[in-house]
């Protein structure tokens, strides 16, 4: 065998070898996305039927809400029931769309008895409806009793696609707590609580705004995903024991 011949075996096989080291990395790279998807799957899992037991429990006292908070720092989907008088004056703009509709999530600052406040998600309003004033029924005066879900606080916004925020013009994207408290014009010193309160489907006088507006609606889509990365791991597998089988054959 001339050297040229030689040479050329010799990268052919080195060839051969590198590529099977990389079809082996791909195939334990798939595998583990698959195993991913089981580990995933079986969280989501578990997220919803903690939510479905919670959503289904009775409502209990705002006191009992607060403890639990102060405990876990976990709140949300747990029925709560809140008695107060609304600052309808701070009330926060929350762009949403409902039923394909375009409008806002109402947040407005519920004045305890002991004179701290929660922010209520009362519900929503299409956006011509936006100015307060176009809907004075569903401003309601005096003490009123509220029953909703709690809901946790957002410590971030969830995504770089997410718009910012504009404080400023009572608009915003995502549930910063802590400024829609800030910009409400509670009084000097007030204590907010540190979870929302999303009001349920109770109707508000006038009809507006519309209650019950909580989404809970978590995709599972994490076996399908499991199966498609097993699936293209086993289709890797075939793939490599075939080219194998064929090398094997043309070296004999």
């Amino acid at each position: 065998m001339s050297e040229n011949a030689q040479t050329s075996g010799r990268a052919s096989g080195k060839a051969r070898w590198l590529a099977l080291v990389l079809g082996l990395v791909a195939f334990v790279v798939l595998l583990g996305l698959g195993t991913w998807q089981v580990e995933r799957l079986q969280w989501k899992e578990a997220l919803i039927a903690t939510i479905e037991q919670r959503v289904h429990a009775a409502p209990e006292p705002l006191s009992e809400t607060e403890a639990r908070f102060a405990q876990t720092g976990d709140v949300d989907y747990w029925p709560t029931t809140v008695t107060g008088s609304f600052l309808h004056s701070g009330e926060r703009h929350f762009f949403a769309t409902y039923e394909g509709e375009a409008g806002y999530f109402i947040y407005t600052p519920l004045r305890l008895a002991d004179g701290r406040f929660v922010l209520v998600n009362r519900g929503f309003v299409p956006d011509h409806l936006k100015d307060p004033a176009k809907r004075p029924q569903g401003q309601v005066e005096g003490e009123v009793t509220v029953n909703g879900l709690a809901r946790n606080p957002l410590a971030e916004k969830p995504s770089t696609l997410v718009p910012d925020n504009e404080p400023a013009k009572n608009l915003f994207f995502w549930k910063d707590r802590d400024v829609m408290a800030a910009t409400a014009g509670l009084p000097a010193g007030a204590v907010v609580l540190p979870f929302f309160i999303d009001a349920d489907k109770t109707p508000n006088p006038g009809g507006l705004p519309v209650g019950g507006v909580t989404i809970i609606d978590l995709p599972n889509n994490h076996l399908q995903y499991a199966m498609t990365w097993y699936g293209l791991a086993g289709a890797l597998a075939g793939v490599l024991g075939a080219w194998l089988w064929r090398s094997r054959r043309a070296a004999d």
